[in-house]
């Protein structure tokens, strides 16, 4: 099913390729199919569109942890640690800076 929906998000980011709700959500599936390399760079892609309120450091930081790309995943953590400060999601905020200590 994940490929399938892959392919369709594709198919929809040829036509609206400035979308960043698709890439995030192409992001989305290349995650859940373990596919890390793919998910970053949706994930990157997407920010560079849109400002995050903090949710998508999650799996982006999961993805370059799954890669093996620790401090990068830190960085992650800590750029929604930010994001999420600036919005004022506090469950957020909290659970990215348990995030950080876990990966110390």
């Amino acid at each position: 099913m994940t490929a399938s929906r892959i392919e369709t998000l594709k198919q929809m980011l040829v036509q609206e390729p400035k979308d960043g709700t698709l890439h995030y959500m192409l992001g989305n599936e290349y995650f859940k199919g373990q596919m890390y390399d793919e998910a970053v760079a949706a994930f990157r892609q997407y920010l560079t569109l849109s400002d995050d309120e903090g949710a998508v450091y999650r799996v982006l930081a999961q993805s370059l942890e799954g890669l093996g790309r620790v401090e990068e995943a830190r960085q992650a953590y800590r750029d929604g640690l930010a994001a999420a400060t600036r919005h004022g999601h506090q469950p957020m905020v909290e659970e990215y800076t348990r995030a950080l200590k876990d990966l110390d």
